[in-house]
């Protein structure tokens, strides 16, 4: 983003404290505050995660702040899935871990991260990107595109 002072980078494996920072905050803006469920959680994200940014299951994307220090992030992971007669790819792809700090909410970053993914999957030959939105992420991924499925 030239001349907004905020600049979005892959994350690597040593990103993985920041993506589980990220996990646990996205959990607790949705109201899911009870730290022991949260702490479980983490313990079982983090072989999952780590793994996935050493192998490319997971690919995430951090955007950092003019004055240094990750503000934003959000990633994609690859599960093999069964094929549908619309995609015949043995796996899926789900877009995870969304989350921008609050003081540097309201500046696209959002916007940023998933047309950063989106076009990630386009690249890759995937046919569809699902999500879980959150209340506040609705009307981002609405403009995106993104249609509700029960």
């Amino acid at each position: 983003m030239p001349g907004t002072g905020y600049e979005i980078r892959p994350a690597t494996p040593a990103d993985l404290p920041v993506v589980l920072r990220h996990r646990r905050r996205m959990f607790e803006d949705m109201g899911f505050t009870d730290p022991p469920a949260l702490d479980a959680m983490l313990a079982s994200s983090t072989p999952l995660l780590a793994g996935g940014l050493r192998d490319g299951s997971y690919r995430g994307w951090l955007v950092e702040g003019a004055a240094g220090g990750v503000v934003a992030g959000g990633g994609i992971i690859t599960l093999t899935f069964q094929a549908h007669p619309r995609d015949p790819r043995p796996e899926r792809a789900w877009v995870v871990n969304m989350f921008t700090e609050p003081e540097h909410r309201r500046r696209g970053l959002a916007r940023l991260l998933m047309e950063t993914m989106l076009a990630y999957c386009r690249e890759a030959g995937m046919r569809s990107l699902y999500l879980h939105a959150s209340d506040a992420g609705r009307p981002l991924y609405r403009s995106l595109g993104f249609t509700p499925t029960n």
